[in-house]
């Protein structure tokens, strides 16, 4: 066994032509190992091909090129272990509006195999925050509910390996929080996580580890503390006693005058210490009230890689 929950190498999938359509190449020979125990961020802009990639880990859609080994087995020769060795909860909430979460707990597990002496029913239900919700029809359940289902659903048959695939968008701060307490609690009992996101400042918390996916190809793959450091760009936000302009500054520092009278000063880092911005500042005469910096985040590294321009 390696020290990878995940090894995929050369994965390509082109979609054949359909009517009016062209053939379509949505992954173009993707290159990535997910290490064992990590939350891994799996990043990208809409089409990227993040779904794609997704389904083929699930086994919904069968690759074009290249090998997928999941917890160390082939998904080509040992396709029965790699499936049981992942869990996906998927963007859509598709459930059977006619069983209850224990039902539909039962059903799953089964589905995988899972002897009923050996199924957790109870356990995620109570991991998922749905107890009381055990004999209710998933009808009558609300979208946060559906969406803790889910979850529950992929736990069934205690996968080594759990994907979230936008697992956040459009629910609220409460069931958002409950679900992050719950993939911290899965990762440090051992689990590895593989999170997509739009929301990037849940990645740039979460995830110990990120790949940037465009036009169906890996563009980066680095730590997050890394990826975070490609931009040294800071920002030092001055408040002055009274009301100024931007004083004269040389080409390494861009100046701009904010609504609330505050003085934005934009430089790098490694080539402009904060000391020299405040003594442009002091000697064109401003008397510092406040000062603050801001620094680059997760969202500033995206637009650099994804950007057309």
């Amino acid at each position: 066994m390696t020290d990878n929950a995940i090894e995929i190498s050369g994965l390509k999938k082109t979609y054949a032509a359909t009517g009016r359509s062209p053939a379509k190449e949505a992954l173009k020979g993707i290159d990535l190992n997910i290490p064992r125990g990590s939350i891994f961020g799996l990043l990208g802009p809409n089409g990227a091909g993040k779904s794609t990639l997704i389904n083929i880990l699930a086994g919904l859609v069968v690759k074009t090129e290249g090998s997928v080994k999941i917890w160390g087995f082939d998904q080509d020769s040992n396709p029965r272990q790699s499936r049981a060795s992942i869990g996906i909860m998927p963007q859509e909430p598709h459930l059977d509006p006619f069983f209850t979460p224990a039902g539909s707990l039962d059903v799953q597990a089964g589905l995988y195999g899972v002897p009923k002496s050996q199924r957790r029913t109870a356990e995620i239900l109570d991991l998922i925050g749905l107890t009381d919700k055990a004999d209710a029809y998933a009808r009558s359940l609300s979208g946060g509910m559906r969406r803790r289902l889910l979850l529950g659903k992929a736990l069934v048959h205690s996968p080594q390996i759990l994907v979230l695939d936008e697992p956040t968008a459009g629910v609220d701060i409460e069931l958002r929080n409950m679900l992050w307490q719950n993939v911290r609690r899965l990762n440090d009992e051992g689990m590895t996580i593989i999170l997509t996101t739009h929301y990037l400042e849940e990645a740039e918390e979460m995830c110990d580890d990120i790949a940037i996916i465009n036009h169906g190809e890996v563009i980066v793959r680095d730590s997050t503390a890394n990826l975070l450091g490609q931009l040294d760009s800071k920002t030092l936000v001055i408040t002055p006693d009274g009301a100024h302009d931007i004083p004269a500054l040389p080409e390494t520092i861009t100046g701009q005058r904010l609504e609330n009278g505050a003085l934005a000063f934009t430089y790098q880092s490694t080539q402009t210490p904060a000391e020299d911005v405040l003594n442009i500042v002091r000697n064109a005469g401003i008397t510092i009230k406040d000062v603050k910096t801001q620094q680059a985040d997760l969202e500033d590294v995206f637009l650099s890689l994804t950007s057309s321009g």
